[in-house]
């Protein structure tokens, strides 16, 4: 995840409203609309399915965020990634458009690559997600909603990304997916999971101190759709570790 947190979001225009995410969503290659499953009658975990041919299997959304090395890319992949984020603003895992795509270059269509951004102006991001290659734009932190409408034209897979206090309503700005970080998102560090239990609306994602060790109870409190991981997965800021990314992955889906 990028640096450290901003303050809470501001709230969203008064015609905002929620908005029903229709699937498949442009970017979000082969993802069916979520349905329950055997294990899913306590709001648990969601139907999915991987690359045509494949079997539906049952499980979170797993977004493994900040990657910068080939090996850690080709990892996730294999592992069982849903989503891969490549970090394009200030941050230990900053990497160029360039490098992103050529990053890219060797994701299968059916693992959704994301640009990550804090801070820069929708011309920015436009500029460098089309420079890159990204499907998905991760907005992180104080952006206000026009900052969704001017990027939503590209027909890319929107995602928000904020702390507890901001509008947990997943499509409020014009969004597809809603992450909710910790509130110093990219510390690392856990927090009370649980007190979102049952606010969020929509597909969102929990992130904020998850990693192998902690994921599954995570999910349990929290009972997200999905969760996203950077420094969880890490041996140092910035620096990525291939064991770690498996175990996540594993440890998400038991």
């Amino acid at each position: 995840m990028p640096g450290p947190a901003t303050g809470a979001q501001e709230d969203p225009p008064a015609q905002a409203h929620h908005h029903d995410v229709s699937w498949p969503r442009p970017g979000l290659g082969f993802w069916a609309r979520p349905r329950l499953g055997p294990h899913l009658d306590s709001g648990l975990g969601h139907g999915r399915r991987g690359p045509p041919g494949a079997a539906r299997v049952v499980g979170v959304y797993v977004k493994i965020c900040g990657l910068s090395e080939p090996e850690h890319v080709a990892t996730a992949v294999e592992a069982g990634a849903d989503a891969i984020g490549f970090v394009m603003t200030r941050s230990p895992r900053q990497v160029t458009p360039e490098r992103a795509a050529e990053l890219a270059a060797a994701v299968p269509a059916h693992v959704l690559t994301v640009g990550v951004f804090r801070g820069e102006s929708p011309e920015t991001v436009r500029a460098a997600t089309l420079a890159s290659g990204m499907r998905g734009i991760q907005l992180h932190g104080k952006h206000p909603h026009g900052d969704f409408t001017a990027l939503k034209d590209l027909g890319h897979t929107l995602i928000r990304a904020v702390d507890a206090k901001a509008d947990l309503r997943c499509g409020a700005y014009d969004e597809d997916l809603l992450i909710i970080d910790a509130p110093r998102p990219g510390s690392g560090e856990s927090w009370d999971w649980s007190a979102v239990r049952g606010h969020p609306s929509g597909h969102w994602l929990l992130a904020g101190g998850l990693a192998p060790s902690n994921v599954a109870d995570a999910i349990a409190a929290a009972e997200p759709w999905g969760v996203d991981v950077s420094s969880g997965v890490e041996l140092a800021p910035g620096v990525k570790d291939s064991d770690l990314i498996r175990r996540f992955i594993t440890a998400a889906r038991p």
